[in-house]
């Protein structure tokens, strides 16, 4: 050959030792090498030694990019050595062995990826359109579920995950998007089954995501499955198509129940306290009359007994002073004409001065002016 290359025992670089065991000078391989490059630029002619420096590049380039392997943020790199598990790369530059001592998988444990169980979205899109509603193609053999009551409740969902463990995400089980879309559309149809299809619809929504991912991750782990479940969104929860108006006219119903329920509540609340507070006040005025009832007659009672007693001291006394008080009672408001008998001696009509109604004649002439 001519120019440089292999030649017997010489090196990549040009002529080897011509003899007597000695190495070539340093200086002189690398002043060689430069004419050899001269020689090889536009001008001086393809030479042997641009081939020669090429192939070294090339050789560098092969052995750079055998010997290492680049692990992006998002990635972890697992090594496996002749086939077995033999360490985690973080991510950066990191040195390998070249196939096939050791070869390198790369999966991204940090991406989020979704699983689509009842609903098909369209690809690169995100889950909710512009308007804010879900631009999905539905996919009823897949959200079709039975409740615990025996209804039938259509629900599409969404499942978020990401790979915790890349290795179990490697080599523990085929096809982990498929199993994790599996896995989902169990475990909801296990909570959807446990449960009524009233309050799936209304109140216990997040309690049967919370309920779906906690089943899903338990399952995943006892798989090995290196996945962990972040999120369970449930987009849509309803009755079949076929039977929603009846439903819908069902829920109306019931809702007016509940609303007459509280307004029942209510009026009850209101009037049940009302005729409480009046039974009480009835209570205590009979209480109150009762004792004023039962104090004025021991009051009497008393009295008499004291009249009682005094009239047994002295009896004509207390007859006489009984019958004035009774006459005086008597005879208070009406007109009067005084006569004296006197045992027949006296002259009859005494002379009687009704000053009472002399002080009202005044009174009425007064008042007629």
């Amino acid at each position: 050959m001519g120019g440089g290359g292999w030649k017997g025992g010489g090196g990549p670089w040009g002529q080897g030792p011509t003899g007597g065991g000695q190495s070539p000078d340093l200086e002189e391989l690398l002043k060689r090498s430069q004419d050899r490059l001269k020689q090889a630029m536009p001008g001086g002619g393809l030479g042997g030694g641009f081939l020669a420096l090429i192939l070294i590049v090339a050789i560098a380039a092969i052995g750079f990019y055998s010997f290492t392997v680049s692990v992006q943020p998002n990635q972890e790199g697992v090594v496996l050595r002749f086939g077995k598990l033999n360490r985690i790369l973080t991510p950066g530059l990191k040195f390998r062995w070249p196939y096939p001592i050791e070869t390198v998988y790369v999966p991204p444990v940090t991406n989020v990826n979704r699983a689509e169980v009842g609903l098909r979205l369209a690809a690169n899109t995100s889950i909710f359109s512009t308007s804010g509603e879900i631009a999905a193609r539905d996919v009823p053999e897949e959200s079709l579920m039975l409740t615990g009551d025996e209804n039938i409740v259509d629900v599409d969902f969404i499942v978020l995950w990401k790979i915790k463990d890349a290795a179990q995400f490697l080599f523990n089980i085929q096809k982990p998007e498929g199993t994790v879309k599996d896995v989902a559309e169990s475990a909801m149809r296990e909570i959807v089954g446990q449960n009524n299809i009233q309050p799936i619809l209304t109140k216990s929504r997040r309690e049967t995501e919370d309920s779906v991912k906690a089943l899903m991750q338990k399952t995943l782990d006892s798989y090995g499955a290196g996945i962990e479940i972040t999120q369970v969104q449930m987009q849509k929860v309803d009755p079949p198509a076929e039977v929603i108006a009846s439903f819908r006219d069902v829920q109306a119903a019931r809702a007016d129940q509940e609303r007459l329920q509280n307004e029942a509540d209510s009026y009850a609340n209101r009037v049940i306290p009302e005729a409480r507070g009046d039974a009480q006040r009835i209570l205590q005025a009979a209480e109150g009359y009762k004792e004023q009832t039962v104090a004025e007659a021991n009051g009497r009672a008393d009295r008499f007994l004291d009249v009682y007693e005094e009239y047994a001291k002295a009896p004509a006394v207390t007859r006489k002073r009984m019958y004035l008080e009774t006459m005086e009672r008597i005879l208070g408001g009406t007109d009067k004409v005084i006569i004296d008998n006197n045992n027949g001696q006296g002259q009859g009509v005494v002379p009687y001065l009704p000053l009472n109604e002399l002080n009202r004649a005044p009174q009425r002439a007064g008042g007629g002016q």
